[in-house]
């Protein structure tokens, strides 16, 4: 598979928190969220693929090693949602909730390293 953010190295990604990572691989799952819903599969589809490759990036993380459950447990989520039977009975809404606390998180963080 081609690599879709080509000049993403584990270097610069490992430089982002939890909260940052997990922040950008929300806005990939917002993006396909918003072109599902106008009917562009094609669009859906290349945001998905996009966001997760950002998770595999954040799953190879060695800082989350202790996390590896919730990470792995939460791309199987996103494979059911967007491409498997949705099983696990997620919806749109779901998804913006839960990503918003990790931009929400990240925002802050950001604000902290700014003022210090």
């Amino acid at each position: 598979m081609t690599a879709l953010h080509a000049g993403l190295t584990d270097a610069k990604w490992q430089a982002f928190s939890l909260a940052e990572q997990l922040a950008n691989v929300g806005s990939e799952v917002e993006r396909a969220i918003n072109w599902s819903s106008k009917g562009q599969s094609e669009a859906c589809s290349k945001a998905i693929d996009r966001g997760l490759e950002l998770l595999s990036f954040t799953i190879a993380d060695p800082r989350h090693r202790g996390r590896l459950k919730e990470l792995t447990r939460l791309r199987e989520a996103l494979l059911d949602y967007f491409l498997g039977p949705n099983e696990f009975g997620s919806s749109d809404a779901a998804w913006r909730r839960y990503f918003h606390a990790f931009g929400m998180a990240a925002a802050l963080e950001r604000e902290r390293r700014l003022a210090s």
